[in-house]
């Protein structure tokens, strides 16, 4: 669904009285809080406008991709947009005409085009799309402006939802010739020489994805994919054991207990016959809470020395693309090299492609709404670095941590507070709750 722009000029000062909520980021993120808007409410004085720069709803980087063979890395069984509506995203296939497999994996591009259709379908007098990317935000008594290059828009509520940002740029090679610092430019990849010798600096889903395209068509290309530790995700499996449901310890944690505890879950399953993956699994509703149980140094010693191995056991492969990453490291064609970048010769590559992940931290930024926020202090990083300081709940905390009223946020810049952020369960659950919030704050000011 490619939408045309149907927002007009909302100067300060207009007489509309509804009650507005801005949400900016047309991803999956803000269409899941759009349709869960949406839902919550029936009053036809509601109005909620999506700004999108690109106009273009449900892709963003996370399902943009224009290549088939880039798979979701969740069962299609857990993605529906709904989480009282499990089968929502099978239904969907269905009546597109496919046959989904619920412990299949869907291509990334069909779960945008879902998030499309879904979103249209909801979709009524109460939604406006703006294309065109909102450049400052400014509070204005109880509300707040949203700035573009053309317009202004006012808003009694905003939803930051916009995503994952760009990987940041690689030290000492930004005029390098040959680099490609955007993963997600297929093009740019795809007009490298068929005989092109490749290395992708990053080894988790994102460079799975370019390894790819990269090498799938062809044949005569090289990679050599490098990162600090030189591990791949794990893959999941065809089918999955018995469930491995474990009580997490009470009373304080930290993280080298954790990470014990998990180790000896994974053993104490395998004795059962029960598969590790089950482990991860289970433990997967409760990583929120156990993270918000670890004291602010318990969870620098995480990222510091767990994170890596929680990562590619939690973020795991499809099973068809981790028998395709296993052909290409078999025939020679993709080779993994721990170390970092200086673990491997830039002088002998037709191409580096920056597979780094996503840019967490807010100050670190270019992007110019988040620098625009943090100058007016309306934003600021959480203690991590890992996006944006913020509640539990979804509300923004400014930078003289107070709580900013009206402002909220969704999705992936809730890492830092959260921790898992950056799956559709959770993004939905986030939705569902911060849309509650949004929607008693209106109606109580309306």
């Amino acid at each position: 669904m490619t939408v045309v722009d149907r927002a007009q000029p909302d100067p300060a000062g207009s007489a509309d009285r509804r009650s507005r909520v801005a949400i900016v980021g047309g991803g999956a993120s803000g269409v899941l809080t759009a349709l869960q808007l949406l839902a919550g409410s029936d009053d036809s004085s509601l109005s909620v406008t999506i700004h999108e720069a690109s106009g273009v709803l449900g892709r963003g980087i996370a399902y943009g991709t224009s290549d088939p063979r880039h798979l979701l890395n969740v069962r299609a069984r857990h993605m529906s947009a709904f989480a009282d509506v499990p089968s929502d995203l099978l239904d969907w296939a269905r009546r597109a005409g496919r046959d989904p497999d619920p412990q299949g994996f869907l291509p990334r591009m069909e779960y945008a085009a879902y998030l499309q259709d879904t979103l249209a379908a909801a979709a009524d007098h109460r939604l406006t799309i703006s294309a065109g990317r909102v450049d400052d935000i400014v509070r204005t008594g109880a509300g707040f402006e949203l700035r573009t290059r053309d317009r202004v828009a006012a808003s009694d509520a905003v939803v930051l939802a916009y995503g994952n940002q760009r990987p940041q740029p690689l030290a000492g090679l930004a005029d390098r010739p040959g680099l490609i610092a955007d993963p997600w430019d297929l093009a740019a990849i795809r007009a490298l020489p068929g005989d092109a010798n490749v290395v992708i600096v990053g080894t988790g889903l994102t460079a799975i994805d370019t390894v790819i395209t990269l090498l799938e068509d062809e044949p005569r290309r090289r990679v050599v994919a490098v990162s600090r530790h030189g591990l791949l995700p794990e893959a999941h499996i065809e089918q999955q054991s018995t469930a491995w449901i474990s009580d997490v310890p009470e009373g304080p944690l930290t993280a080298d207990a954790i990470a014990a505890f998990v180790r000896g879950q994974v053993e104490a399953a395998r004795a059962h016959g029960v598969d590790w993956r089950n482990v991860i699994d289970g433990l997967r509703p409760q990583t929120q809470s156990i993270w918000r149980r670890l004291g602010a140094e318990e969870r620098r010693r995480f990222l510091a020395v767990h994170a890596r191995d929680w990562e590619i056991r939690r973020h795991r492969m499809a099973p068809e693309v981790a028998d395709r990453i296993r052909g290409y490291r078999r025939d020679g064609r993709l080779t993994l090299v721990s170390g970092g970048l200086g673990a491997v010769d830039l002088d002998v590559a037709d191409a580096v492609v920056n597979c780094t992940g996503p840019l967490a931290d807010v100050s670190r930024s270019d992007d110019p709404l988040l620098r625009a926020l943090q100058a007016r202090g309306l934003v600021a990083p959480d203690p991590l670095r890992l996006g944006l300081d913020s509640t539990v709940a979804g509300a923004v905390v400014g930078a003289d941590g107070v709580v900013v009223d009206g402002l909220y946020v969704v999705g992936p810049p809730r890492k830092g507070t959260l921790w898992e952020s950056t799956a559709i369960p959770e993004i939905r659950a986030q939705a569902a709750e911060v849309a509650r919030l949004v929607l008693s704050r209106v109606a109580v000011s309306a």
